[in-house]
């Protein structure tokens, strides 16, 4: 898995946030993640398919999903379990499509399936790849969120 791979997850992830949920994610240091235990507590994830077929997903910790639901919708908040849900299966896939397109830079075509949000401590993530799966954390003031991606 090439490390170049990683930037347009990144800079996805942080014009998304930034434009949608006023909210400044800061990069860490991308890894190879172990296990299939979500970092965090609200996980969107789309499958990929094209060039090659794999997986995206973000993880968000609880205080991090719901203060961007708060910033993406106001005082509007009718039920937050479902606001939650809405709102990380939309970040989801916006920043799977930004990162797809920056992809698309580096020569790779892909196209993605509507996200699904898996929710609840120590959820599993299924990437459906073989190879190893890439993890980027970010911090931000609000908490902490990661992005996994994985493709064949």
């Amino acid at each position: 898995m090439k490390v170049e791979f990683a930037k347009p997850f990144i800079k996805a992830a942080v014009d998304v946030l930034s434009m949608m949920a006023m909210v400044t994610p800061v990069p860490g240091k991308p890894y190879v993640k172990k296990g299939k235990t979500a970092v965090g507590d609200v996980t969107g994830l789309v499958g990929i398919t094209g060039d090659m077929n794999g997986t995206i997903s973000i993880s968000f910790t609880k205080n991090c999903a719901v203060t961007i639901v708060k910033n993406m919708l106001g005082d509007d908040i009718q039920d937050i379990i479902q606001d939650v849900q809405d709102a990380v299966g939309e970040i989801t896939n916006m920043v799977s499509g930004q990162a797809r397109a920056g992809l698309a830079e580096q020569g790779l075509s892909f196209s993605g399936s509507t996200p699904s949000v898996i929710m609840g401590d120590n959820h599993t993530i299924a990437h459906i790849a073989t190879t190893p799966v890439m993890a980027i954390p970010f911090t931000t003031d609000a908490g902490e969120f990661t992005i996994e991606f994985c493709f064949e």
